[in-house]
């Protein structure tokens, strides 16, 4: 069952969006713990998508991410990266919690 991170429906889908469209860009994003973990999934999902380059594909990650240079930037540099690796191409670390309210923190990042 998906985490509902204290948020409605729409306003979870669109941050999730967002989250995935920004971390494709940067490679890297420290957030917390629930939410990197509900990343992981849809982060893989397209990098999937993006190891078969078809126009198809590519409009799929299109109706899913918000930017399309960030689209571009997941066919063209990350998903060739992963060509030979069969899922995995994510790792979750833990940090130390936030200083404000204790929050587990991670850092999320693509594997090597």
């Amino acid at each position: 069952m998906p985490r509902k991170l204290g948020r409605p429906t729409d306003h979870r889908n669109l941050m999730l969006r967002s989250m995935a469209t920004a971390f494709i860009e940067n490679g890297k994003m420290v957030t917390t713990e629930t939410r990197a973990k509900e990343l992981r999934p849809i982060v893989e999902k397209l990098i999937t998508l993006g190891k078969k380059n078809t126009l198809h594909t590519r409009r799929q990650a299109l109706a899913y991410m918000t930017k399309s240079s960030a689209v571009d930037k997941l066919f063209s540099d990350v998903a060739p990266k992963f060509a030979e690796r069969n899922g995995g191409y994510t790792r979750i670390i833990k940090m130390s919690p936030r200083r404000g309210d204790a929050a587990p923190m991670a850092v999320i990042s693509l594997v090597d």
